[in-house]
């Protein structure tokens, strides 16, 4: 199982210095994935915890290619709607392009209205607008020329493709992730929800001839108790979850890097000898 962590592209954390320390600091640890999160346009009564204050997670991404070099880079999750589909495609592709294939495309078509609003989309249009994107990133990924609004274009650099890991809730994110991803990224789900969830996606991506899925879960581990973060590694791995991305309110560098290395100890301390 793959280990990941949340920077905080957000709040007091999201300084200079911090993310590319932090960064920098997971990377050493043996971290495998570093995650951002998408807001654009929070209102003020619901910006508690981040004080309105958000980086653009592609702006991120970005910035953490040009110094890292061999952690993922993946966005937990991109909301598709919000963003015209060229221009995400275009920044997609230079991030994998730059970052040398690391990225990790998490995607999920949002839910908060007054964003939306803010943003002047149609919340009701969400789904419709996110699978046409997808679909639009799909062919702009397998040919040098593609075109959109009638104007055929070339599509350049074109690296390959990152995986696109779908968020949300089954059914809808399921059928999603078949039809045009990799995976599936759940939140925090119950035992019984993400068992579910796991059991449909791969059955639906066999059924699909597509290759066994990725399962990425954001949680809070329990990093202040080894045996309880040993046994939850092992319960998640068991349930199917192929990556689990931790996240909390960290203070400082120092933090990260002493969480990181205890997830990594714990992960591989049982895992199974080659």
């Amino acid at each position: 199982m793959k280990i990941g962590l949340y920077l905080r592209n957000m709040g007091p954390q999201s300084t200079r210095p911090l993310i590319a320390d932090a960064a920098r600091a997971a990377e050493e640890a043996g971290i495998d994935d570093l995650w951002v999160a998408d807001h654009l346009a929070l209102a003020p009564e619901d910006a508690e915890g981040s004080d309105g204050r958000y980086i653009e997670p592609l702006a991120t991404l970005a910035f953490l290619a040009g110094i890292t070099e061999r952690v993922g880079l993946g966005v937990g999750v991109l909301i598709v709607p919000y963003r015209p589909a060229l221009l995400s495609a275009k920044w997609i592709a230079s991030i994998q392009e730059l970052s040398g294939g690391r990225l990790i495309l998490g995607v999920g078509v949002g839910w908060m209205d007054k964003e939306f609003r803010a943003l002047g989309v149609d919340p009701r249009r969400r789904g419709a607008l996110t699978d046409a994107t997808l679909a639009f990133l799909h062919e702009c990924f397998e040919r040098d020329e593609v075109e959109a609004n009638g104007q055929t274009f070339l599509f350049r650099p074109r690296p390959p493709r990152p995986p696109i890991i779908v968020g949300g809730a089954p059914p809808h994110a399921i059928r999603r992730a078949v039809r045009f991803g990799e995976g599936w990224i759940a939140t925090g789900a119950h035992a019984e929800v993400l068992e579910g969830g796991v059991a449909s996606l791969r059955e639906s991506m066999a059924a699909a001839g597509k290759p066994a899925p990725e399962v990425v879960l954001l949680q809070l581990l329990p990093v202040d108790d080894d045996a309880r973060l040993a046994s939850r590694l092992g319960e998640l791995a068991a349930l199917g979850v192929t990556r689990v991305v931790h996240s909390w309110r960290y203070r400082d560098a120092e933090e990260v890097a002493r969480v990181a290395a205890r997830i990594v100890a714990a992960r591989d301390a049982h895992a199974p000898s080659v």
